[in-house]
């Protein structure tokens, strides 16, 4: 539903389409269809050359209800990705665990489940047309391992959206007290999200910007968000376990995760189109993330005013301190030394930082952007030029 069809991807029409979407995805049509077509794409009239089978009506109603066993299986896994149209939640956050850990097995079991339930299923489809058309010695009923609709889960990619599902919510787009998206129209914000969720369980940022840095510079700075989601999803009590379980299983600190790999993922699953923007300098000193749904014609004065600027203030008074560590004699040579490389790395950050507020970010905040949907990510993404990480 809701979809439109053309010659690179052609549909059939039919009161049977359970019978016929069985036929197609058989092993009995590829076999066919080697000899027909033995090319990589079919065409209409390969399709239409396909002989019927003739089925019996107990064979009929076996195959309707098989065909759509089916399509509910496979449906409803692409349902449990936020990129589906009818994403509500995570399953992860059903299993009601306190254990992360015990969380992912309970989602790695049910995929293994649902998986094994979907080979059945295709394989009495395959049995029952192997068995109408005669053709027990030349097709083998086993539907092997990648040839199914659905992937095995493993611990690393269910973390890896555990997390997305996080920054999700702290942006408003989801919420641990709504289903599917709360905040997806254009120019939405906080108080839009009130409306619909007036006692959130989570909140989410208020103003649309959330840096990404090596170090805790800022109360809603992303791995301080991430861990305050975790502590309200799994509980205080496991926290520093979950947390290791977690980052174990990404290969890294969760910070150094946001800063090399979040971004990196993002694109991947939204095939780089991304729904979030990373503003970041050009050595990376400053990172931050905005929602493209909530974008507002100043947020990046926003960023570059309540983020950028006080960074550069905070980077000034940790200067400060290191060069009276470097003139106090209380301190060993060693602790003076480090003192002179952490200063010359801070006044090379502020040099970074500076140089992007004056050249890019001040220009961009000057011209308050306006931002249309309509008109696509690609689009939108290309109006803040070289404030964003390129979408390669």
């Amino acid at each position: 539903s809701g979809f439109i069809f053309d010659v690179s991807g052609s549909s059939i029409f039919s009161e049977e389409w359970e019978i016929i979407l069985a036929y197609l995805c058989s092993n009995v049509s590829f076999y066919f269809l080697k000899a027909l077509a033995p090319t990589v794409n079919f065409q209409v009239g390969d399709i239409s050359r396909l002989p019927n089978p003739s089925l019996s009506l107990e064979n009929k109603n076996r195959l309707i209800n098989l065909s759509r066993s089916c399509v509910q299986i496979v449906k409803d896994d692409w349902d449990s990705y936020e990129i589906s149209w009818e994403f509500k939640t995570l399953k992860i956050l059903s299993y009601n665990e306190v254990s992360f850990s015990k969380a992912v097995k309970n989602q790695i079991d049910f995929k293994n489940d649902i998986r094994y339930l979907l080979k059945s299923n295709e394989e009495k489809i395959n049995s029952i047309l192997i068995n109408d058309f005669q053709l027990e010695s030349e097709i083998k009923i086993e539907v092997k391992e990648r040839d199914l609709s659905i992937k095995p889960s493993n611990q690393k990619e269910i973390c890896i959206e555990f997390i997305s599902f996080a920054v999700g919510c702290m942006f408003g787009r989801y919420s641990l007290d709504a289903k599917g998206l709360v905040l997806a129209n254009q120019g939405e914000g906080l108080s839009d999200y009130l409306k619909m969720v007036p006692n959130p369980t989570y909140m989410p940022d208020d103003d649309n910007v959330i840096p990404i840095l090596d170090l805790d510079w800022f109360e809603d700075d992303i791995s301080l968000r991430f861990k305050r989601f975790l502590k309200t999803t799994f509980g205080h009590e496991n926290f520093e376990e979950n947390l290791r379980f977690i980052e174990n299983c990404i290969g890294k600190d969760i910070r150094k995760y946001f800063l090399s790999d979040f971004y990196k993922d993002h694109l991947r699953f939204y095939k780089k189109r991304p729904i979030y923007f990373i503003f970041n300098s050009p050595k990376g000193s400053f990172n931050a993330l905005i929602y493209l749904h909530r974008y507002q014609r100043d947020t990046v004065a926003i960023l570059r005013d309540k983020y950028l600027r006080e960074l550069l203030l905070k980077l000034r008074a940790e200067k400060t301190t290191l060069e009276r560590i470097e003139t106090n004699n209380n301190y060993s040579s060693g602790e003076k030394n480090k003192a002179i490389k952490e200063t010359q790395k801070i006044d090379n950050i502020i040099a970074e930082l500076q140089k992007w507020e004056k050249d890019v970010i001040f220009p961009l905040a000057s011209q308050l952007i306006d931002l249309n949907l309509d008109e696509g990510v690609k689009i939108n993404h290309s109006k803040f030029g070289s404030a964003l990480r390129k979408v390669s």
